[in-house]
C-alpha cells in the first residue's frame, strides 16, 4: 500500500488531554483511530486508552496480512471496546463508568470502512472539496438532519456536547451499519475529535488539504484549530491519511470476499442493548472473551 500519515494530538487549553490517537499497519491492511474521553465524566482518558488499545489489539491479532471482512472486524472491536471500558470501570470500582467517543476506519484493498460512535468523525477530501462526512450522534446533529437549523450553527449551539451515543454508557451503543468507499489517488481520509473539528470551517479543511504536503497541511490545521479555540480550547487530535493508489476498477471491489457473521453464542448488543453496569463480572469477561473468539474464528474464515 501506498500512502503517507500524519498523527498529532494537543492538550489545547485542558489540565488533561483525554483524547487518544493511533495508526497501525499490516502488510495488506492499515487501522487508523481517534478516542475522544469525555469530559463530563471522571476519567474520560482512561475509557479512549481503553478503547484505542482494544482496537489495535484486535487488529494485531486479526490483520495476518489482511482482516476477512474489515466492517465486520469495526463493528466488534467497537463492542468489545465498550465491554472492556465497562469491566475496567468495575474492576476499579469507579462510581461512574468512564466514557468516550470513537472514530476508526479500515483500509484495504483500496478500499476504505468506517465505523463511529459519538462526535469523533471522519471526513473525506477529494480535488479540494469534502467528498465524505460522519453524522455525529449528537442533540444538534438530530437538530440539523430534521431541518430545525443549520449545519454552520453546530460549533456554536448550547448543546452542542450533548451526545446521544457513546462507548462506558449504561447500554451498548446501536451501530449503524459500517460504510465502505473506494479511494482514489490523492484522497485524504480524516478521524479527528471535536476538539479539531469544531473551532474549523469545511472550508478550512477542503482547501488547507488539497494541495499540501500532509504533515506541513495537517500541522497547520491542528494550530489553527487551538488558535481559533481560544484559551479554553478543547483537545485537539488527528490522524490524516493521503493515499497513493490509483483506484481500483469499479468491477474489482470489494475484492475482500463478504463473509456471513460467523454463528456464535455472542449477544446481538446492538439489537438488545444489556445493561453493562448492572452484569457480574464474571458475565462482561465472558463477553469479552467470546467477541475475541468472534474475530479470531472470522479470520479463520
Amino acid at each position: 500500500m501506498k500512502f503517507s500519515i500524519f498523527q498529532d494530538s494537543r492538550r489545547g487549553g485542558r489540565k488533561v488531554n483525554e483524547d487518544r490517537v493511533a495508526h497501525w499497519q499490516s502488510g495488506e491492511a492499515l487501522l487508523m483511530v481517534v478516542a475522544d474521553g469525555l469530559g463530563g465524566h471522571q476519567h474520560g482518558e482512561l475509557a479512549a486508552q481503553l478503547a484505542v488499545d482494544h482496537l489495535g489489539e484486535a487488529f494485531a491479532a486479526q490483520a495476518r496480512p489482511r482482516l476477512a471482512n474489515p466492517a465486520f472486524f469495526l463493528l466488534r472491536a467497537i463492542s468489545g471496546a465498550h465491554a472492556a471500558i465497562v469491566h475496567e470501570a468495575r474492576a476499579k470500582g469507579l462510581r461512574d463508568s468512564p466514557r468516550t467517543c470513537i472514530a476508526a476506519c479500515v483500509v484495504q484493498e483500496g478500499l476504505l470502512h468506517w465505523a463511529h460512535v459519538g462526535d469523533c468523525r471522519l471526513y473525506v477530501l477529494r480535488k479540494g472539496g469534502v467528498l465524505v462526512r460522519t453524522r455525529d450522534h449528537s442533540l444538534v446533529q438530530r437538530l440539523v438532519d430534521e431541518g430545525r437549523m443549520r449545519e454552520e450553527a453546530i460549533s456554536s449551539h448550547p448543546d452542542r456536547n450533548r451526545l446521544l451515543q457513546c462507548l462506558g454508557g449504561v447500554q451498548m451503543p446501536r451501530f449503524e451499519p459500517a460504510s465502505t468507499h473506494r479511494l482514489e489517488r490523492d484522497d485524504v481520509v480524516l478521524l479527528c475529535s471535536d476538539g479539531f473539528w469544531g473551532p474549523l470551517t469545511q472550508r478550512h479543511l477542503a482547501h488547507g488539504l488539497a494541495a499540501a504536503e500532509l504533515r506541513a497541511a495537517m500541522g497547520a490545521l491542528v494550530a489553527l484549530a487551538e488558535a481559533r479555540g481560544g484559551p479554553g480550547c478543547d483537545n485537539v487530535s488527528a490522524v490524516a491519511m493521503r493515499w497513493g493508489e490509483e483506484a481500483a476498477p469499479e468491477g474489482d471491489w470489494p475484492r475482500t470476499v463478504p463473509q456471513a457473521e460467523p454463528q456464535t453464542n455472542v449477544q446481538d448488543f446492538t439489537a438488545t442493548n444489556p445493561d453493562f453496569l448492572h452484569m457480574s463480572d464474571d458475565d462482561i469477561a465472558r463477553a469479552i472473551a467470546e467477541i475475541k473468539a468472534a474475530l479470531r474464528r472470522n479470520a479463520l474464515g
